[in-house]
């Protein structure tokens, strides 16, 4: 029996550039991402050369305007090419995910001259971004954070931790939310913090279940000067900018975990398909050929639900009730077709000799990353019936 080898996925793209973008991608990933993704992972390694490469290749800049120096891309095609780059490998797609959330603030709210001195060296210049929101005690609950700036003439002071930072302790540029007013979410303003900022001390990094090759740590700032030409909008303005980054975001983590889903479920046909059992290919057997069709709907469902917010958020259309539906349904089905994957595999399946079992372990945190689940469903509901009465 010849070798399965999965097909790519058969993408609808708007114009010939976005197509010879998805091919230059695909390439990528299998010469410089996948090869080593179950190695690096293993070790805990973070492939820092790998993102100037992205950088250099233009892949850190697609959805912003090429005034800057950005890919000018729509989300349409920029979420198509984080999901390829996740099904390589997690670390990655979701390291580009984060990169263009730290952007965000900066390419949306700060000033022309802002953008002109910092979006070309963020978007194509080599450098990584890290976004600081979450806290030790303020997760879900984002309005209670309690990292305080306090301004001193043309500076700012920041004194607080930030929690789960992505990219923490690697990165060379943080989007920092803190506090510079009252309590609530009206009293936060975002900052562009530099990572070698004196007073600036990453902690030891988090063991986690999975994604290990990603640096996950808490951030104190003991004393961090800030010019004030690197805060970002308007005093009080920082939660909406926040807000306005995470609907965008949500969408990056839909993407990232199709693409999960989607490695899982053509390792899962690979698999079945060379496996024989009881003199023939186990993708033979009913039971497992249902389990497979059940797999490819919820992907082929997910993909489709996160691309119908995207083109949204590209016609200038509200979006964000449609992010949070992507999110969720996305990292959920994830969650299950990398579940069953490792269940068609049987006792393989739960070995690290195949990539499964990891596809398990990173679709886990995606549904807690950029909100957990239970905090999409808030959001969806509110939408459908207006906030909770108190």
């Amino acid at each position: 029996m010849t070798e399965y080898i999965p097909p790519p996925v058969d993408r609808r793209l708007p114009t010939e550039e976005a197509r010879d973008l998805m091919a230059l991608v695909r390439e990528l990933a299998e010469r410089e991402i996948r090869p080593t993704a179950a190695e690096e992972e293993e070790a805990g390694r973070f492939p820092r050369a790998l993102f100037t490469l992205l950088s250099e290749s233009g892949l850190l800049s697609l959805p912003y305007a090429d005034e800057f120096g950005g890919g000018g891309q729509p989300y349409e095609v920029y979420l198509q090419v984080l999901e390829e780059l996740a099904a390589a490998r997690l670390t990655v797609g979701l390291g580009v995910s984060v990169h263009t959330l730290a952007c965000h603030a900066l390419a949306g709210y700060g000033t022309k001259e802002q953008r002109a001195e910092h979006l070309p060296a963020m978007l194509g210049g080599g450098l990584l971004g890290a976004y600081c929101l979450s806290e030790p005690a303020a997760g879900s609950d984002a309005a209670s954070l309690t990292t305080r700036a306090t301004r001193s003439g043309d500076s700012w002071t920041l004194e607080g931790t930030k929690a789960w930072i992505t990219h923490g302790g690697v990165a060379d540029f943080y989007t920092v939310l803190a506090r510079t007013g009252g309590n609530g979410a009206h009293g936060i303003t975002a900052f562009l913090v530099p990572g070698d900022a004196e007073g600036l001390r990453p902690a030891k990094p988090e063991r986690k279940m999975g994604m290990k090759g990603s640096p996950t740590a808490q951030l104190h700032f003991d004393g961090v000067r800030v010019p004030d030409s690197r805060r970002i909008g308007d005093e009080g303005q920082g939660f909406s900018i926040a807000l306005s980054a995470l609907d965008s975001g949500r969408l990056g983590i839909a993407a990232c975990a199709i693409g999960v889903a989607q490695a899982a479920l053509d390792e899962a046909l690979a698999y079945t398909a060379g496996r024989r059992q009881f003199g023939r290919p186990i993708v033979d057997f009913q039971g497992l050929r249902f389990m497979l069709a059940d797999m490819a709907t919820q992907v082929e469902a997910g993909r489709s639900l996160y691309l119908a917010a995207a083109r949204l958020r590209d016609a200038g259309a509200p979006f964000s009730k449609e992010a949070a539906m992507a999110k969720l349904f996305c990292t959920d089905a994830a969650m299950r077709v990398t579940t069953d994957a490792v269940q068609l595999l049987g006792g393989y399946g739960y070995t690290v000799d195949f990539p499964v079992e990891r596809f398990m372990r990173e679709a886990k945190v995606l549904q807690i990353v950029e909100g957990t689940n239970q905090i999409q469903r808030m959001v969806i509901a509110r939408h459908l019936a207006g906030p909770e009465s108190h």
